[in-house]
C-alpha cells in the first residue's frame, strides 16, 4: 500500500488530472512494492548492428543524447537512437508511468540516482547485477568510488550504470570580485559579505548571488543540502534516523533566508535555466551548481563572462572547517523492464557510459554530463576542457560527498522538505518550524 500510495503522489507531480490517475490506480496497486523488475542473465553484450534504442531522457541532457550519443550509435552500428526529454521535476513519475501504464515505450531511462528505490519498488528497472559482473569490459573499477555504488546499488543488486557524476562547486564572476575587491569566498559568511556588498554597490545592476530555489528537490533540494553539508550537517545519520532539525540543517536554511534579499530576485522561481543565463550573462557573480557550467562559461556562444569566472569549493560554516561537496541528483542509465529487447538495452547502457563516451560527453559544453569515471576526471583532455575548474571538480568528486537517500520513500521525503524549505524562504514560517515539521514527517515515514 506505501508503494501504491507513493506512486500516486510521483503521477500527480507529474500532472496528470484527476481522471487519468483514477483509471490508473488499480494498476498501479497491482504493480507497486514488488521490490524489483526482471533479472538480465549473465551472458555476452548483445550485437547493436542495426538496432533501434528507445531513450526516457533529463531534459537537461537532450544534447548529449541527440547531437552525441546519437551520431556515435550510428556511425559505430548503423543503430538509431531515439529519444524523450522529460522535465526533471517529471523524469521518475514518467518512468513509473511508461511502466506500470502498460505503454511501454522505452528501453532505457536516463535515471535520477535518489529515484533508484522507487523505479525498483515499482519494478521498472531491470536487474543488471549479473550481467554486470558477466562483462569485464564495463571496467567497474573506473568508475568513481564516490558515484559508483549510490548511483546503481539498491538493496545489494545494481540496477543500471553511472552516466553523470553530478556535484556542485561555486562559480564567481572573478570580473565582478575584482571591481570590488573581493576574494573569493570560503565560507558562507564570506558569501554573505560578497553578495551583499555587490548587490548594493551595483545598485542591483549585478547581483551578488543567485539562490536556485524552485520547489522540487533537485533545485532547491541541491541549494540546501549544499549549504548543510558546508555546516557540517547530514540529512540522515548513520543509523538512517533524519538530522532536518540539527544545528547545522538550521544554519544552513538561515543561510537560505538571509542571503535572498541580495540575491536575484524572486528565488523560488529560479531553476536551473535562468541560473545558468543569469550567471553566463553576467546578472549574477555567483552561483553554486554542477560543474559543467565551465565549459559553458568559457564558451562564446553561450557566454558573456569568458575568461572572466573562476571556481572554488563549496564554502564551509560554523565550527566546519572541511570542504564538503554532495551528491546532487545525479544519473545513472538502466533498461526499463517493458524494454523490446533488454539484451541490447543493456548493451546500450554499457556503451553509453564506457571511457570513450563518458569523455566524450563531459568534454563537450553544453553536454550536461559530469565525469563518472576515473579515467576522465583524471584526463589531460577533460583538464583541457574544463579549464581553472578542474583540481577543484577533482577534489570534489573525488572526495567524499553527502549522498542523498534514495529508498523507496526518497522523492516523497526529499519534496516535503522543499515544500518546508519553501515556506521559510517565502517568510511564512520560521526555519525551526520548517525543519521541525520536516523532521517530523520523516520520522512518521520511516518509522
Amino acid at each position: 500500500m506505501a508503494s501504491a500510495m507513493l506512486s500516486r503522489r510521483l503521477l500527480l507531480r507529474a500532472g496528470l488530472g484527476a481522471g487519468a490517475l483514477a483509471g490508473l490506480a488499480p494498476l498501479i496497486a497491482a504493480c507497486g512494492g514488488s521490490g524489483g523488475g526482471k533479472q538480465l542473465p549473465a551472458g555476452p553484450p548483445a550485437d547493436l548492428h542495426g538496432a533501434t534504442v528507445r531513450a526516457m531522457v533529463n531534459q537537461p541532457h537532450v544534447l548529449a543524447f541527440t547531437e552525441l550519443l546519437g551520431p556515435a550509435f550510428a556511425r559505430e552500428f548503423g543503430g538509431t537512437l531515439q529519444v524523450s526529454a522529460v522535465p526533471y521535476d517529471q523524469l521518475t513519475s514518467q518512468q513509473i508511468l511508461d511502466v506500470q501504464g502498460g505503454a511501454g515505450q522505452f528501453d532505457v531511462f536516463d535515471y535520477f540516482y535518489y529515484g533508484l528505490g522507487v523505479l525498483v519498488d515499482a519494478g521498472a528497472l531491470v536487474d543488471l547485477t549479473d550481467y554486470i559482473a558477466a562483462n569485464p569490459a564495463i571496467n567497474t573499477a573506473d568508475f568513481l568510488p564516490s558515484v559508483y555504488d549510490p548511483y546503481t546499488l539498491q538493496g545489494g543488486r545494481r540496477y543500471g550504470l553511472p552516466f553523470d557524476g553530478d556535484v556542485h562547486v561555486l562559480y564567481y564572476n572573478r570580473a565582478v570580485f575584482d571591481r570590488y575587491g573581493l576574494a573569493p569566498p570560503n565560507t558562507w559568511d564570506e558569501y554573505d559579505l560578497a553578495a551583499r556588498t555587490i548587490t548594493e554597490r551595483s545598485n542591483r545592476t549585478v547581483y551578488g548571488a543567485v539562490v536556485e530555489g524552485q520547489q522540487v528537490p533537485m533545485i532547491l533540494g541541491c541549494s540546501f543540502i549544499n549549504r548543510l553539508a558546508g555546516y557540517g550537517g547530514t540529512l540522515v545519520g548513520p543509523d538512517g534516523a533524519p538530522q532536518l532539525n540539527s544545528d547545522e540543517a538550521k544554519a544552513a536554511l538561515q543561510h537560505l533566508v538571509d542571503v535572498s534579499p541580495y540575491a536575484l530576485p524572486t528565488p523560488l522561481q529560479i531553476g536551473f535555466d535562468q541560473a545558468n543565463s543569469a550567471f553566463l550573462s553576467g546578472q549574477a557573480a555567483m552561483l553554486d551548481t554542477w560543474t559543467d557550467l565551465g565549459l559553458k562559461a568559457q564558451d562564446p556562444k553561450s557566454s558573456k563572462i569568458v575568461d572572466q569566472w573562476g571556481v572554488v569549493p563549496l564554502p564551509v560554516g560554523g565550527r566546519n572547517t572541511e570542504h564538503r561537496t554532495a551528491l546532487n541528483a545525479g544519473f545513472g542509465l538502466g533498461v526499463s523492464s517493458a524494454a523490446k529487447d533488454p539484451a541490447k538495452a543493456a548493451a546500450f547502457v554499457a556503451w553509453a557510459t564506457d571511457a570513450t563516451r563518458n569523455l566524450l560527453l563531459a568534454s563537450t559544453a553544453g553536454s550536461g554530463i559530469d565525469p563518472a569515471r576515473r579515467g576522465t576526471l583524471d584526463s589531460p583532455a577533460y583538464a583541457k576542457a574544463a579549464g581553472p575548474a578542474t583540481e577543484v571538480i577533482r577534489g570534489a568528486l573525488g572526495g567524499h560527498p553527502l549522498v542523498w537517500p534514495k529508498d523507496a520513500q526518497a522523492p516523497k521525503l526529499l519534496q516535503d522538505l522543499v515544500d518546508q524549505l519553501a515556506l521559510a524562504i517565502q517568510g511564512t514560517q520560521t526555519v525551526t518550524q520548517s525543519l521541525a515539521n520536516a523532521q517530523s514527517g520523516w520520522e512518521r515515514a520511516i518509522g
